[in-house]
C-alpha cells in the first residue's frame, strides 16, 4: 500500500510529467476559469492568460512550457488566423480594401515610428535592434477576434477594416524581420529579394488559384462525407502555413490566407463552419492563450529597474501608437466612437507576430534581456486591456444593432418559421441544408420538416416509422446548431393536410422539392406541386439542388414586373440575398428598372455585402434567351407568381417544366412570393366568372390540338 501511495504520488510531482494529467489540467482550467472570472466580469480571454501565468514555469510550475504545449499553441494560433479569414466578409473587405490599406498604413507607420524614437533615443539602442523592436509596436495579434466573433459584430465594418489592416501590417513586419536577419547574416543582397518575390507570387498562386478548385472538387465529389470535409479544410490549413513558412513568411500568413481561399466555399451558417469554430473555441484557442501565459515572468519587473523602465516605455509607446491609427481611422472614415474603441481594442493585443519578431532577434543576439522581458509585460498588458476594450466596444455595438431591428424586423427575427413538406426522404438533406443558409439565425423557431400518412388502415404505423426516418435529419441541424423539428400528421388528403399543418404553425416559407415528370393522370388532376402552391398564401420555394451549393459562384435572378408590389417581396428577397452573402457569390438581376431599384434599396437598407449587376428584361416569351448568359456554375433563381396576383403573367403557366427544359443542368429556384389578400380577393369575381372559365377552357383546349399537330407534322417528316 505504501508503494502505491509512492507511485500516486510521484505521478503529481512538479512539473507534472503524466501527458494524461497534464491535458486533464488544461482542460479543467478551459473549463473553469471563464466561468469563474464571469463573476468578476473579466473576460475568458483574460483568464485563460492568467492561468497561464499561474500554471506556467515562472508561475507555480504545474506544468512545463515543452514540445507538446508549443504544438498546441502553434495550432491555436493558426487557428486564430485561419478562423478571422474563413470569417472575414470577403464582399464587405473588397468593398473597404482601401480603408483597410488606409488602416493597414496608419497602424503600421505610427507605432513603427514612435518605437524606434522611443528605442534609438530615449532607451539608446542601435538601428538594427530598434528598427526590429519598432517594427513589434506595429504588429498585433487579434487575440480578442474570439470576443468578437461570440457577440456576432464580425460583419461591422469596423471590424473588416481592422482585420485587413491585419493583413497589411503583418506582412509589412515578418518582410522587415526577414530583411534584418539578412542584414545581420550578411545574404541581403539582390538574390535574397529575387528568392523572397518569387516564392512570395508562388505561394498566392497555389493559394488562390489551385486550392479552391481542389477544394470544390472535393467537397462536390465528397458531400455526403461530412467528416471529410472538416479534415480537408484543416489540411488545407496546415499546409498553407508550412508553404509560407517555406516561403519566407511566418505560418500565421499562411493560415490567414488558407481562411481567405476557403472563405467563398465554406458557408457561413453551415454545419462545416460550426465544427471548424466549435473546434478551435473549445480546444485549440484556450490551448494558446494559456501557452501566451505560460512565457510571462512577472518577476523580471522587481528584479531591477532596467526591465521595468524597459518595460514602461514598450507598453506607452504601443498603446499611443495604436490609439492614434484607430483616431485617424475614425476621423477620416467618421466612424462612431464604439467603432474607434472597437478597432483599438482588436489592433492593440500584442502576442503572437510580436513573440515571433522579438524571439527571432534575441536567438541572433540584436536585442537583449530587458527587451526581451519588457516584451512579454507588454503581451500580458496588452492581451488584458485588449479584451476589456474590444469586449465593452462589442456588447454596444451588438446591442445597438439589435436595438436598430426593432419594428418591421422584430417579426422576421423571433416569428420566422420554415416548413419543409417531405415527399421523398432523399431530397431532404439538400432541402435541409438551403433552409440553414437561408434562416435567420436569430428566429426563436426551428426548421420543421413535415411529412402527412395518408388515411388509411396502416396510418399510424406509417406515422410511427415515418417519424423513426425524419429523426435522422435532426443530426444535421444539430451539426449547424439549427434547431430541427419532425412533424407528422395523418390526413386524408396530402395536399390539404399541408395546407392545414401550415396554417396552423404560421409558417412563413414553405420549401419543396422540384415536381417530377408527372403522368397523364397527374396531368388531369394537376400536379400536387402546384395544388400545394395554390393551397394557401404562403411564400413557397420550389427547388431543384442537384448540384452542391459550393459550386455556385453567381446567382441568376429573374424577377418580372410588379414583383416588388407582391407582399412577400420583402421577405423572399431578404432570403435571396442571404444565400448571396453565404455563398459569397454575387447576383446577375434580370427584371425592370423598379424591382432592380427595390431590390437595391432592401441591400443598402438591410447592410447586405452583396454585389449585383442589373440587366432590362421584361419578355417573358424570350425566356430561353437567358441561356446565353448562364455559366455552369450559376445558380438560377426565378420569382414567379400565383394566378391572379400584381405580377402574373402568362408565361408562368408550367413555369416548371419550361425551365426544366432549357436549364435542366443548373440549379434551380422557382420563388412564389405571398400575395396581397386585397389582390386575390379583387379578382376572385372575375377568376369565378363562367365566361372566364369558358375562355381560359377553350385557350387550353386549343393549345392542346397545337401540340397535337406539331407532332403529327414532326412524325410525318421523320417518317
Amino acid at each position: 500500500m505504501q508503494e502505491f501511495f509512492s507511485e500516486l504520488l510521484a505521478e503529481f510531482t512538479l512539473p507534472l510529467s503524466n501527458p494524461i494529467l497534464v491535458f486533464s489540467v488544461i482542460l479543467f482550467i478551459i473549463l473553469l476559469s471563464p466561468i469563474l472570472l464571469q463573476r468578476f466580469k473579466i473576460p475568458g480571454i483574460i483568464g485563460l492568460i492568467i492561468s497561464g501565468i499561474i500554471i506556467g514555469p515562472y508561475g507555480f510550475n504545474i506544468i512545463a512550457n515543452n514540445s507538446a504545449i508549443e504544438l498546441f499553441s502553434t495550432i491555436g494560433l493558426l487557428y486564430i488566423m485561419f478562423v478571422a479569414g474563413l470569417e472575414l466578409n470577403l464582399a464587405q473587405f473588397k468593398m473597404n480594401k482601401y480603408k483597410s490599406l488606409t488602416f493597414g498604413v496608419f497602424t503600421f507607420i505610427f507605432p513603427f515610428a514612435i518605437g524606434y524614437a522611443l528605442c534609438h533615443y530615449v532607451l539608446g539602442y542601435g538601428i538594427n535592434a530598434s528598427v526590429l523592436t519598432a517594427s513589434m509596436f506595429a504588429t498585433h495579434t487579434l487575440v480578442a477576434y474570439p470576443i468578437v466573433s461570440k457577440l456576432g459584430v464580425t460583419k461591422n465594418e469596423a471590424v473588416a477594416v481592422t482585420v485587413g489592416g491585419t493583413i497589411f501590417t503583418d506582412t509589412a513586419v515578418l518582410l522587415i524581420l526577414a530583411i534584418i536577419i539578412g542584414n545581420t547574416q550578411g545574404s541581403l543582397d539582390q538574390e535574397f529579394f529575387i528568392r523572397l518575390g518569387i516564392c512570395f507570387v508562388l505561394f498566392l498562386i497555389i493559394m488562390f488559384f489551385l486550392v479552391p478548385k481542389v477544394a470544390r472538387w472535393f467537397f462536390s465529389k465528397l458531400e455526403s462525407e461530412k467528416h471529410a470535409h472538416f479534415i480537408f479544410a484543416l489540411s488545407v490549413l496546415f499546409f498553407a502555413a508550412f508553404l509560407a513558412e517555406i516561403s519566407g513568411l511566418e505560418p500565421i500568413i499562411g493560415a490567414f490566407v488558407a481562411g481567405l481561399a476557403l472563405n467563398p466555399i465554406i458557408p457561413k451558417t453551415s454545419a462545416l463552419m460550426n465544427r471548424i469554430e466549435f473546434s478551435g473555441n473549445a480546444l485549440f484557442i484556450p490551448f494558446f492563450l494559456i501557452s501566451v501565459g505560460m512565457i510571462v515572468d512577472v518577476s523580471v519587473v522587481v528584479q531591477g529597474w532596467g526591465a521595468a523602465i524597459v518595460a514602461g516605455v514598450l507598453i506607452v509607446g504601443a498603446f499611443f501608437g495604436k490609439w492614434i491609427a484607430a483616431f485617424l481611422t475614425q476621423v477620416i472614415f467618421r466612424y462612431s466612437g464604439t467603432q474607434r474603441q472597437l478597432i483599438f481594442g482588436l489592433s492593440t493585443s500584442h502576442a503572437a507576430a510580436t513573440l515571433a519578431v522579438i524571439l527571432v532577434g534575441y536567438r541572433i543576439g540584436i536585442l537583449d534581456d530587458n527587451i526581451l522581458n519588457g516584451t512579454i509585460i507588454l503581451i500580458l498588458v496588452s492581451c488584458i486591456i485588449a479584451s476589456f476594450v474590444t469586449e465593452r466596444a462589442a456588447k454596444t455595438l451588438a446591442l445597438t444593432e439589435e436595438d436598430s431591428q426593432i419594428g418591421e424586423k422584430a417579426y422576421n427575427k423571433f416569428a420566422e418559421h420554415i416548413l419543409i413538406p417531405v415527399a421523398n426522404l432523399a431530397s431532404v438533406p439538400k432541402l435541409l441544408e438551403f433552409a440553414v443558409l437561408i434562416k435567420n439565425l436569430k428566429s426563436s423557431r426551428p426548421i420543421s420538416l413535415l411529412s402527412i400518412i395518408q388515411n388509411d388502415s396502416n396510418a399510424e404505423q406509417n406515422l410511427l416509422k415515418t417519424k423513426e426516418k425524419l429523426e435522422d435529419f435532426i443530426k444535421y441541424g444539430a451539426a449547424a446548431e439549427v434547431e430541427v423539428n419532425a412533424i407528422t400528421s395523418i390526413d386524408y388528403n396530402v395536399v390539404s393536410g399541408i395546407s392545414r399543418v401550415s396554417k396552423e404553425m404560421m409558417a412563413d416559407i414553405l420549401i419543396l422539392g422540384w415536381p417530377g415528370k408527372a403522368g397523364i393522370i397527374n396531368k388531369l388532376a394537376g400536379e400536387r406541386v402546384n395544388k400545394i402552391i395554390y393551397s394557401g398564401n404562403k411564400n413557397v420555394f420550389v427547388t431543384s439542388l442537384e448540384n452542391a451549393f459550393v459550386a455556385n459562384k453567381r446567382i441568376i435572378l429573374v424577377t418580372p414586373h410588379l414583383a416588388n408590389k407582391e407582399k412577400g417581396f420583402k421577405l423572399w428577397t431578404e432570403k435571396v440575398l442571404k444565400l448571396a452573402s453565404e455563398l459569397s457569390a454575387q447576383i446577375l438581376h434580370f427584371g425592370t428598372e423598379e424591382v432592380d431599384k427595390s431590390l437595391k434599396t432592401l441591400v443598402k437598407k438591410n447592410k447586405f455585402n452583396v454585389k449585383i449587376e442589373f440587366s432590362e428584361f421584361s419578355e417573358w416569351e424570350d425566356f430561353l434567351i437567358l441561356a446565353r448568359y448562364i455559366e455552369k456554375d450559376d445558380l438560377m433563381i426565378v420569382a414567379s407568381a400565383r394566378r391572379n396576383s400584381f405580377s402574373y403573367v402568362p408565361y408562368f403557366e408550367n413555369i416548371f417544366s419550361k425551365i426544366e427544359r432549357y436549364y435542366s443542368e443548373y440549379n434551380r429556384i422557382v420563388i412564389f412570393p405571398q400575395q396581397i389578400e386585397g389582390s386575390i380577393a379583387q379578382y376572385d369575381d372575375l377568376a369565378n366568372n363562367p365566361l372566364t372559365k369558358g375562355i381560359e377552357a377553350i385557350e387550353n383546349i386549343g393549345k392542346g390540338i397545337g401540340k397535337i399537330f406539331v407532332k403529327s407534322e414532326e412524325e410525318e417528316q421523320n417518317s
